[in-house]
């Protein structure tokens, strides 16, 4: 590969995740508080940011081999949830705890994939490029590259710098990113924003498949209509659960028609946490 001068392009978060800097990690939290059931377990979690709480003991756990939509409005905390599950998010006080160790951890830099909503690839280098740049940070081998170069659906753009893509393409070298060495939990932060009808169908088909497979998913949007696309759907507004539920659940207990609706009548009836 020929050496190029990294100029900016990549999120200081996702280096962080790759290199497993967390500004604070969470204390240890008790062995027998963990169950190997789950792949993300939060309990009182608080982040503040200045004089705002954008998330004030906050909880969830997320089951391994499960994909989790996490939608709300933009500033609903979505964000700051998941870097502080990739454990790259200054937190206040309570456990966040990932593949049944704190978040942020060494041994979780193989385990995890982190896409943030900033293109996290270089513009001055190709696809194929960025990724292997990434796979020698990660130490995964180069047919991780080849493998998620196909998956994203870019083999015709592989040898393109970043720079002339698409912003769809971008984020699919993001997505690509995320990928790389077959992780057992994916963050994904609004991967389909921007993108075709079609290529959206075609990514939310692979997520679940990838969940079949045993992979645990996470993944946001502020697009209501992606609600179909989850098997769970976390409803969020200003660092608050607004619901917990499936489609059909949600609907059934709200009598909306859709997703975008229901969310409204709740907020409407400001439901509690």
């Amino acid at each position: 590969m020929p050496r190029r001068r990294l100029t900016g392009g990549t999120p200081r978060a996702i280096i962080q995740h790759m290199m497993n800097y967390s500004p604070r990690r969470a204390a240890e939290a008790p062995a027998g508080e963990r169950r190997p059931g789950d792949a993300i377990r939060i309990s009182g979690l608080r982040v503040v940011r200045g004089t705002r709480v954008v998330l004030d003991d906050f909880g969830l756990v997320v089951r391994r081999g499960t994909l989790t939509g996490l939608l709300g409005p933009s500033g609903s905390g979505k964000s700051t949830l998941m870097r502080a599950i990739v454990g790259v998010q200054q937190i206040a006080g309570g456990q966040v705890d990932v593949l049944g160790l704190p978040a942020g951890s060494l041994p979780l830099r193989h385990r995890v994939g982190y896409m943030t909503q900033s293109p996290s690839v270089y513009g001055d280098l190709t696809v194929r490029e960025n990724l292997r740049y990434f796979a020698d940070v990660l130490g995964t081998t180069r047919a991780s590259v080849d493998r998620t170069i196909e998956q994203v659906d870019l083999v015709s753009h592989a040898d393109d710098l970043v720079n002339n893509l698409s912003g769809g393409e971008e984020s699919r070298a993001s997505l690509a990113v995320a990928l790389l060495g077959e992780p057992e939990l994916l963050v994904l932060d609004e991967p389909t924003v921007g993108l075709d009808p079609v290529l959206r169908r075609d990514l939310w088909t692979m997520f679940n498949a990838l969940a079949d497979e045993g992979v645990t998913l996470l993944v946001s949007s502020h697009v209501m209509d992606e609600a179909e696309r989850c098997p769970r759907l976390l409803l969020l507004r200003e660092g608050r659960v607004m619901a917990d539920d499936t489609l059909p659940g949600l609907l059934e207990s709200t009598g909306a028609a859709d997703a975008e609706h229901a969310f409204l009548q709740l907020i409407d009836q400001g439901a509690p946490r």
